[in-house]
């Protein structure tokens, strides 16, 4: 059995048209199919829309009134009650969300503004570094072709000495409208005009260097400052170096992102760069100086007696410097592996049983090799 329409709608049965319609918008809002996807949410959209119906037509309600739905049944789809939504406004909206580009009933006037100025787009361009540049930073140049303003015709796309002319079909707006009725009333299209493209003009004579464009691809060679300190991923941002905007809009900005080399001596870890240094096991036992590469050149490095494999010694600020803060640098982290000999001549074999003697270490099975790998962990 169906339900009360005035239950439907949440109304008293002395509801008038204003109230009926309230009750129908925020009913409809709800449960929209395309809102609402609860299973059951279509059908009482449906039931809703039914209850309108009748009760938003004078005559239909009075039939439903004293007859109830025995009254009214076949009007609906049969050309009696048609349901209005040229005034409903905000139900509209939902259609706009959901469709794209529909404006109100056939009476409704959308009023659209003449395109103007837009702004160019962006541009993406990937930058390659040696490991020492990006730690150092500096000037590159590079090449990179993107669109300019056309110099001949200043941007109009017109041949000098005439200009666009207003286009015909869309008046200048750029849009053109479309009515469509639908099983939810009538509605308007708004879309590209298909004449001028959206521009709302139309050149009759073009400029022979952009060809009617306003904009030429253009070849060019641009310096661009490397900060010290940048990784890959960092990106800079170069301003209106993008694409030219379009009936005098800026220009676009360029974006270089940037991938570091590796380097075959050097690691990175955040700020801080890493290496290994190979010395004998009598370096390691009495202590040195050694001279190391970093990426400032040669520095000494102190070795301290009896350091053992795996030890990190630290050259202090001879790392990357931070970005944006040149004089902060991280640390030189150098990471000491241990030489040991799988043989050794007659003579140092001689002088190394005489240590181990000394120390008191008997050598067994191994001999020599055992001796030394007990000396430094192994």
């Amino acid at each position: 059995m169906a339900r009360d329409y005035y239950e439907v709608l949440g109304v008293s049965r002395s509801a008038d048209g204003e109230e009926l319609k309230r009750a129908y918008r925020r009913l409809a809002r709800k449960y929209h199919p395309d809102v609402n996807k609860e299973a059951g949410a279509e059908e009482t959209f449906k039931e809703i829309n039914r209850a309108y119906e009748v009760l938003s037509d004078s005559q239909a309600r009075a039939q439903y009134d004293r007859f109830g739905e025995a009254g009214v049944s076949g009007a609906a789809g049969a050309g009696g009650f048609a349901t209005d939504f040229g005034d409903m406004g905000g139900f509209a909206d939902i259609f706009e969300t959901f469709f794209g580009g529909f404006g109100g009933g056939m009476g409704t006037q959308t009023t659209r503004r003449r395109p103007g100025p837009t702004r160019g787009d962006d541009l993406r361009y990937d930058l390659r570094l040696e490991f020492r540049e990006a730690i150092f930073g500096g000037e590159k140049e590079i090449k990179l072709t993107h669109l300019e303003t056309c110099q001949t015709c200043k941007g109009t796309g017109a041949k000098p000495g005439t200009k666009p002319v207003t286009c015909s079909t869309c008046n200048g707006v750029g849009q053109v409208r479309r009515s469509t009725r639908t099983p939810f009333g009538s509605f308007t299209q708004l879309s590209s005009c298909p004449t001028c493209g959206g521009s709302g003009m139309i050149i009759e004579d073009r400029c022979e260097s952009c060809g009617g464009q306003g904009q030429s691809q253009i070849n060019k060679k641009l310096k661009i400052t490397i900060p010290a300190g940048v990784d890959t991923g960092t990106r800079l941002r170069v301003s209106s170096e993008g694409d030219a905007g379009q009936r005098g809009g800026p220009s676009g900005d360029l974006y270089v992102y940037l991938f570091v080399e590796e380097d075959a001596e050097f690691k990175r870890d955040g700020n801080n760069i890493l290496s290994t240094l190979k010395i004998s096991y009598l370096q390691a036992i009495l202590g040195c100086r050694l001279m190391v590469s970093t990426v400032d050149g040669e520095e000494e490095l102190t070795i301290p007696p009896g350091t053992q494999p795996g030890t990190v010694l630290t050259l202090e600020s001879h790392g990357v410097p931070r970005v944006g803060n040149p004089v902060a640098r991280g640390d030189h982290l150098i990471t000491v592996n241990v030489d040991i000999p799988t043989k050794v001549s007659n003579e140092e074999r001689e002088l190394l049983e005489k240590l181990a003697k000394i120390r008191g270490d008997r050598l067994g099975k191994g001999g020599l090799e055992n001796f030394l790998g007990g000396l430094f962990g192994g």
